[in-house]
């Protein structure tokens, strides 16, 4: 069965697509057939679609004329020239979506039936970068590959059953009847490593307290007890919690009302401020990339270290919250672009727990480690690097749906 994913930014629009048989769901990921990204960014309605397939790697550029034209032009490169991977579109069975919010509505993948469109729609003020191109794609996906299945993978939907003591906001309970809550986000990411590190340690993961840290241009953390989210930094919004490339991350509110009262700071200006022009970026003033931020703090750039400073501090205060979620510690995950890729971030965040007997091997920890413990022999704490796969969790969840509509 053929499963293509969509996974729709408001940037970026990245897609893959997978070759499984129809009874058999691999326990580790494998390589997608054809992968495609379109970026937005690089013109006004223009964009550049990056194609690989069949060893070969094509760049294209499109013009972006109504909201199906951009998944159009990607997905006739599916059956078309050197990436041609498909006779036609009728191969595809599924097509999965991952969608940032959806609320309290859903705690796991669902059919997109025109009840979970409107849903997803309803969200768009708490998901207003991101659900609208969800909509889009989903859209664009009904009228290229007609009766077709969808399905929805919410960011939002492992994080589901956080209690309500840490879930709900100390301000009036009346707006948490009007659904001012914390949600969470990188819910798929958050699983994926959860069930990954159970199949690493050979453990159950009902057995495991974990604490497992995405860290990437956005970041967040999630305590997760006996399989589940219980705690999470990320809340009504990405933007609490962590540090992030361009997100400030939990802030005194305070400094919002003095804005506005003695700078007469639109909603507008906050929201661009707090979301692009903060975080990394924000205190450096040279960039949102860790990379570009370290080269600066060799060269000796205080503005760097800073903001390098700020990022570690922000990040171990935020693991002892998720420390004291869990009542203890089994395992701590580190994933996503910094997670994954960032020695000098893995070895600096576990410096400070030392006292629980977390102790990480520093030649592991430099050695490039993928899917692998780098903790010290007799660290009480294992300490996992774990390759986030949010394409290949999608494409499982797809394979479960399609199996169920087709059984007789």
């Amino acid at each position: 069965m053929k499963i293509l994913i969509i996974n729709a930014g408001s940037s970026s629009q990245k897609s893959c697509l997978y070759d499984l048989t129809n009874n058999y769901l691999p326990e580790h990921s494998i390589e997608p057939i054809w992968e495609a990204n379109i970026d937005w960014t690089v013109a006004r309605d223009q964009g550049i679609l990056t194609v690989k397939a069949n060893g070969t790697r094509k760049n294209h550029y499109i013009n972006y004329d109504y909201p199906c034209q951009g998944i159009s032009q990607m997905l006739n490169t599916l059956i078309q020239g050197k990436t041609r991977v498909i006779k036609n579109f009728s191969d595809i069975n599924i097509v999965g979506h991952r969608v940032v919010h959806g609320g309290t509505d859903y705690s796991e993948a669902t059919l997109i039936t025109p009840d979970v469109k409107a849903a997803i729609a309803r969200l768009i003020p708490l998901a207003p970068t991101h659900n609208p191109s969800h909509i889009k794609a989903i859209q664009a996906i009904e009228q290229i590959l007609e009766n077709v299945p969808q399905v929805a993978v919410f960011d939002t939907a492992f994080h589901c059953h956080i209690p309500l003591k840490s879930a709900a906001y100390p301000i009036p309970y009346k707006w948490l009847e009007k659904g001012i809550r914390r949600y969470g986000f990188h819910g798929i990411s958050h699983k994926y490593c959860a069930e990954k590190v159970s199949q690493i340690l050979n453990k159950p993961l009902t057995s495991l307290k974990l604490i497992t840290c995405h860290l990437g241009n956005g970041c967040s953390l999630t305590a997760i007890k006996n399989g589940i989210s219980i705690d999470t930094t990320m809340g009504f919004t990405p933007l609490e919690g962590l540090m992030m490339g361009t997100r400030s991350g939990s802030i005194d509110p305070a400094i919002l009302i003095h804005l506005i009262r003695k700078y007469n700071f639109t909603a507008n200006q906050l929201n661009t401020m707090l979301n692009k022009e903060s975080g990394f970026q924000g205190v450096s003033g040279i960039s949102a990339d860790l990379r570009s931020i370290i080269q600066a703090v060799n060269e000796g750039n205080s503005r760097a270290q800073l903001a390098f400073d700020m990022y570690i501090h922000r990040l171990r205060l935020h693991l002892g919250a998720m420390l004291g979620s869990l009542g203890g510690l089994d395992t701590l995950v580190f994933t996503a672009g910094v997670g994954e890729n960032s020695a000098i971030v893995r070895e600096k965040t576990c410096e400070a727990f030392g006292f629980i007997g977390l102790k990480l091997d520093p030649n592991k920890n430099n050695n490039s480690p993928v899917n692998t413990d780098i903790a010290d022999d007799d660290s009480t704490v294992r300490i996992l690097v774990i390759h986030t796969e949010e394409n290949w969790a999608i494409a499982q969840e797809c394979w479960k749906i399609f199996n169920q509509i087709s059984l007789p």
